[in-house]
């Protein structure tokens, strides 16, 4: 994290990217354990909570500098998604075709935020070298 208020915004996509690629990982957990017996699903919850930490206020810079300010407190949360609920007789609720699709949008998520906090630095050195 870099900090100065300049890089609120990059902080705040990098902590996001973080746990893109947190997600990534999981699904890709979730995809080797699909054939396993009880194996139950797990996702990272991170959207929900940086979105209800912007909604409010008029000025989004007042609230990406509050965010940035605790950007650790908005580590990606990693659950159990439907734990009591089984879609096969071996207890295992993994499906293969969500969690790919899953995967593939994640991906998408990803790459997208990778290239926001590309163009940010590229604003930033168009602002320092006129170029």
């Amino acid at each position: 994290m870099i900090n100065t208020n300049i890089y609120n915004y990059i902080n705040v996509l990098d902590k996001a990217a973080d746990a893109a690629n947190t997600r990534n990982e999981i699904l890709a957990n979730n995809i080797a354990n699909v054939d396993t017996p009880d194996y139950k699903r797990k996702d990272v919850s991170f959207e929900n909570y940086l979105e209800h930490a912007l909604i409010g206020g008029e000025i989004l810079d007042e609230r990406i500098a509050d965010v940035n300010s605790h950007l650790s407190d908005f580590g990606g949360i990693i659950y159990t998604d439907n734990s009591s609920l089984s879609y096969r007789l071996d207890g295992n609720n993994v499906d293969i075709d969500t969690e790919n699709a899953y995967l593939a949008e994640n991906q998408i998520r990803y790459n997208a935020l990778v290239e926001q906090i590309g163009q940010e630095f590229a604003r930033y050195k168009t602002v320092l070298t006129g170029v």
